[in-house]
């Protein structure tokens, strides 16, 4: 198993691309099954959780085939085989739980395994089961699979959420486009996937209103046609690699970084003494002047603070002058990464879902180990500020959302390699 060694201490400089937004391109993905005819998608990320999806995809009977060294990626679902979406594949991912919707609104019917995915909490699937049941569905739990059935076609409906949750919104989004009549999704998630999901669907031919509001209005249209669609950028990887200098000192331009997807990390960062400039190129950031200061951060749905870069403002804030509070709302158990940082000197104390920490002037390298996805890059961005050498394991996680990680970072003057088992 493959490990990263991290030698802190150098200031970053240079330019880092950002990759296709891998929780877009997922859905997207998904959304294929909605469709007869392919579905051609541009600036593809190479991870291994599109590779996941991708054997998903193909057990279900769709053809695949990239282009462009995988930036490119043609789907067809024109004959499907099967709608049953296995355990063994399932586990691997939780994004492969949202074959359901479209499974749903294309045929009516769907045996999809119970999620899996890095190990922060409960992420239950009640809303979508909800969901999908105001629309008309039957929905049966049968040992750890969700069976669901419509014979006649789901119908349009108003649902509610009682929380903005992303993967319930696209999974009745999807199954919204082919019903009969209008669907009305209300407190539904704003954040760009979701929207880039509505763009794409629309691109295929779906009716819907409101993307990006917490009232979508979908109605229902009889078949799909297929599309060539972007993929956005990632803005977990941005704001990930605009932390990166925030820590190590230095300034980093992210070619294809725009703020409006990650204004919320940019107004803590330049508020605690980082400076964040777009370009035309992208975003510039720099820290030039010492320590930054202290703050306090709470997770929220978009365009709150995201929980997906809350381990990585975690680290950032380990060696802060003063005292942060993290308060983490939207996934219990998401704080599994700070005994790790406390074994390299940081001073953190975890009650409940709020994590304190007291900034230290520097912290040490030590051996770590990753335990999902995001704490994996944290440990990595707190090895650069740390004196000495850090060795993360268990970056297997790392994969399935960074592209390149090594290399990116290595190209702007870090010091970090991957180590093979």
């Amino acid at each position: 198993m493959d490990s990263i060694l991290v030698k802190g201490g150098a200031e970053l400089s240079g330019e880092i691309p950002i990759a296709g937004a891998k929780n877009t391109c997922l859905k997207l993905m998904c959304a294929s099954l909605l469709s007869e005819d392919p579905l051609t998608l541009t600036n593809v990320p190479r991870l291994s959780d599109v590779r996941t999806l991708t054997t998903l995809l193909q057990s279900l009977g769709c053809e695949v085939a990239f282009a462009q060294n995988g930036g490119v990626m043609m789907i067809s679902a024109a004959d499907l085989t099967s709608h049953e979406a296995h355990y063994d594949i399932v586990r691997k991912m939780r994004a492969s739980f949202n074959v359901l919707g479209p499974l749903m609104g294309r045929d009516g019917r769907a045996v999809v395994s119970l999620p899996g995915g890095c190990a922060i909490g409960a992420r239950k699937v009640d809303f979508h089961i909800a969901g999908l049941e105001a629309m008309g569905a039957k929905v049966d739990l049968k040992d750890g699979y969700v069976h669901a059935s419509a014979p006649q076609g789901l119908r349009g409906a108003e649902i509610e959420f009682p929380f903005a949750s992303v993967g319930a919104t696209e999974n009745v989004m999807c199954a919204a486009v082919r019903a009969k009549g209008t669907t009305v999704i209300k407190n539904a998630a704003r954040e760009p996937d979701t929207v880039a999901l509505a763009d794409c669907l629309i691109a295929m031919g779906a009716d819907i209103e409101g993307a990006g509001s917490s009232e979508m209005v979908i109605r229902g249209v009889d078949a799909l046609r297929g599309a060539t669609h972007p993929v956005i950028t990632d803005r977990i990887e941005l704001g990930t690699y605009m932390i990166a200098p925030a820590i190590a000192g230095g300034e980093v331009e992210l070619l294809g970084g725009e703020r409006h997807l990650v204004a919320s990390l940019a107004d803590k960062l330049e508020g605690i003494g980082v400076e964040v400039t777009q370009t035309n190129r992208g975003l510039k950031v720099a820290r030039k002047n010492g320590r930054v200061a202290a703050v306090d951060v709470t997770t929220a749905p978009f365009p709150g603070f995201p929980t997906d870069l809350q381990a990585q403002m975690m680290s950032l804030l380990c060696t802060a002058d003063g005292v942060s509070h993290l308060e983490e709302t939207i996934f219990e158990n998401r704080f599994m990464h700070a005994p790790e940082l406390i074994r390299m000197g940081a001073d953190i104390t975890v009650s409940g879902g709020t994590a304190t920490v007291r900034g230290v002037e520097r912290m040490r390298g030590a051996p770590v180990m990753a335990t999902d996805l995001r704490a994996s890059v944290s440990l990595i961005l707190a090895g650069l500020a740390a004196e000495g050498e850090t060795l993360v394991s268990r970056v297997y996680h790392l994969d399935r959302g960074y592209e390149r990680l090594e290399e990116k970072l290595s190209n702007v003057g870090a010091l970090v390699e991957r180590v093979a088992a």
